[in-house]
């Protein structure tokens, strides 16, 4: 089991991070089966203020790259990330149309 953590900005405007949790309280389920068949086993994400965390935790066969072209090939991933847009703002150092930034682990507990 591997896992990651990923960062994202929202638009800061309490309305709109209002809808944004809206629409993650009840996420569609083509969404949630697209994450699932891409050998995601675990997600959750966090929010403080416009800022957002994600965690994910992932089998084996998963991949960035096998994910990414699975989305590309599902319409309905690619109207939910398209609206997505509207409430998503892009995090300081990241590059151009690229939404969540992977972060880098400095501490763990052992």
């Amino acid at each position: 089991m591997k896992k990651y953590v990923m960062a994202l900005d929202l638009v800061n405007d309490p309305q709109l991070i209002k809808e944004y949790e809206d629409y993650h309280r009840a996420v569609w389920p083509e969404i949630k089966q697209s994450i699932l068949d891409a050998g995601v086993t675990q997600m959750e994400i966090y929010r403080f203020e416009n800022r957002l965390f994600m965690n994910m935790e992932v089998g084996a066969d998963f991949s960035f790259e096998k994910k990414a072209a699975m989305d590309a090939a599902n319409e309905k991933v690619q109207e939910w990330e398209q609206l997505m847009w509207k409430y998503q703002a892009a995090i300081p150092g990241a590059k151009p149309g690229e939404k969540w930034v992977m972060m880098n682990k400095i501490f763990e507990l052992v």
